[in-house]
């Protein structure tokens, strides 16, 4: 039987247990250790301690932090799809150019270069070469076009040029709500992956705490395994949510034209996060007699590693932001409606018909047939009756003449091409009013989610994670009390660590819902400002 002071010692260690798991809920909105060298993330205004979202990583000094803002400034100078759309605009202003010039005159010039007679006999008499001084010919023509073809060319390019334009702000909608989509999913990762980490560090007190009492003979040695074997699922956690947030800062860097794979190695392990592989405290679990360690065995079980040495993979840079951020649209559902029209996309398939019928009209123009009209002057000092020549004949020859030619049977070609343009201008009319239908139908489902969203976020914020740490502090007063086991703990600290991640889900969808919005409706600041 225990003597009283050995019940004394055996209670207060159990008070302090109790102490230590108590923390494990509030350390995990806490703030982890933060790394030498990393100042605190450039929001544009003072976090809290416990902002989801910006506690510090384990990576190396001078990692670039980058905020939803920075990485929207830097896509608008760097993202390489909107840069060839950029370029897209300058070709269709160039091709104005094009358009709005005359037809270009052609110029000829030639002479001839040898002469020589033909007989009744069919034999060459009293040929010779000719030097370019003795004649030249000089000819100009120019075409002349009817019917306003380079008023309604120019019309055409000028629309064109609208398109392109605007194709730039449907570009840009588009890759922001890519951007914004893998920098929240990034960010949830964080958010679940400081949740993982502090939830670690609490494990290991907790586990150091274990040891002491198995060397004092408080506890047996089977509760160290079972809390042993019961944290190893907290560790995938921890390894998930790091390689989520890799890969959702892989993505990010692709979008800002930035090289995933520029980082520095040596980062995320446990040292650098201040939390040592192997508790120092923990002594060694102390053999029992008839208990050795079995041979061929190493270590007892108890002394096995319970974390994993390596926490967060190199990236490229360190996303933050409040992912905690709650924020309404601050734009009523009708004047979401009533903005679908003017959407980058709806607004460029209605130019692309406007090009449409200019072009049908261009078409249309060619009714009027274009005439060229040509002058010419041949200038010669060659005498015809060669070789012999009388001293009286003239000394050069020159004639000038004009001519114009007028194409014929122009019409099947002309109405041909004018079916082509009319049938493109209908095709185009068609597929613009289907944008307009598919763009209401993004802002059906884009609300339908926003509500759905908002629904569930507010379930998890109203009462569902407050729930969850009650039933956890209730299971922790029964284990106090005798009447649970700290397994039934750690169920409890399972299920409300389950209940923060799906709060973190709600979060993302809610967030992601109003950015979907922005991009269904084409109206900026809905997204939140994290």
């Amino acid at each position: 039987m225990r003597s009283v002071v050995e019940v004394a010692r055996h209670g207060a260690a159990m008070i302090l247990g109790m102490g230590v798991l108590l923390a494990v809920p509030a350390v995990a909105q806490q703030r982890v250790a933060q790394p030498p060298g990393q100042g605190p993330a450039p929001t544009g205004r003072p976090a809290p301690a416990n902002a989801l979202g910006t506690q510090p990583l384990p990576l190396p000094p001078g990692t670039p932090v980058v905020t939803l803002d920075a990485a929207e400034k830097m896509l608008m100078e760097r993202n390489l799809v909107l840069v060839a759309a950029r370029r897209g605009v300058d070709a269709a202003r160039a091709q104005r150019l094009v358009a709005a010039a005359l037809p270009p005159p052609q110029v000829t010039l030639g002479n001839t270069s040898a002469q020589f007679n033909e007989t009744r006999r069919d034999s060459f008499d009293g040929g010779r070469g000719l030097g370019p001084q003795n004649n030249i010919n000089v000819g100009l023509s120019v075409l002349v076009e009817r019917g306003g073809k380079r008023t309604l060319r120019t019309r055409l390019a000028e629309e064109n040029i609208t398109v392109a334009e605007t194709q730039v702000l449907d570009v840009l909608r588009g890759q922001l709500f890519g951007l914004r989509q893998n920098f929240l999913g990034a960010l949830q990762a964080r958010a679940n992956l400081e949740v993982a980490l502090a939830n670690r560090a609490s494990l290991d007190r907790t586990e150091a705490l274990l040891r002491r009492q198995l060397r004092d003979g408080a506890i047996p040695e089977g509760d160290l395994l079972r809390f042993q074997a019961n944290r190893i699922q907290f560790e995938a956690d921890v390894t998930n949510n790091a390689q989520a947030y890799a890969q959702g800062v892989a993505q990010v860097a692709a979008l800002l034209a930035a090289d995933a794979s520029a980082f520095q190695t040596g980062a995320g392990t446990l040292a650098s996060l201040g939390i040592a592989p192997s508790v120092p405290e923990a002594p060694a679990v102390p053999v029992r007699p008839g208990r050795g360690t079995p041979p061929g065995r190493g270590a007892a079980p108890a002394e096995a590693p319970t974390t994993v040495r390596t926490v967060l993979s190199p990236v490229a840079f360190d996303i933050r932001g409040r992912f905690d951020t709650i924020a309404d649209p601050g734009v009523s559902r009708d004047e979401m409606a009533a903005a679908v029209p003017n959407r980058p996309d709806v607004v460029v398939a209605l130019r692309q018909a406007g090009a449409a019928a200019a072009n049908t009209l261009l078409a249309e123009a060619a009714r009027s047939r274009d005439v060229t009209v040509g002058a010419s002057w041949n200038r010669t000092r060659l005498p015809q009756n060669l070789p012999q020549v009388s001293n009286a004949a003239p000394y050069a020859n020159n004639q000038f003449a004009l001519s114009l030619s007028i194409p014929i049977f122009t019409r099947p070609i002309t109405e041909g091409n004018l079916a082509v343009a009319a049938a493109q201008q209908g095709q185009v009319e068609a597929q613009a009013r289907q944008v307009l239908f598919q763009a209401r139908a993004d802002f059906a489902g884009a609300w339908a989610g926003y509500e759905q969203a908002r629904a569930l976020l507010g379930l998890y914020s109203g009462g569902a994670v407050a729930r969850a740490e009650e039933a956890y502090a209730s299971s922790e007063r029964a284990y106090l009390a005798g009447g649970r086991s700290l397994l039934d703990v750690m169920d409890a600290l399972r299920t409300l660590n389950g209940t923060r991640t799906a709060a973190n889900n709600a979060r993302y969808a809610y967030l992601v819902a109003l950015a979907t919005l922005e991009q269904a409706t084409g109206i900026s600041g809905i997204t939140p400002r994290l």
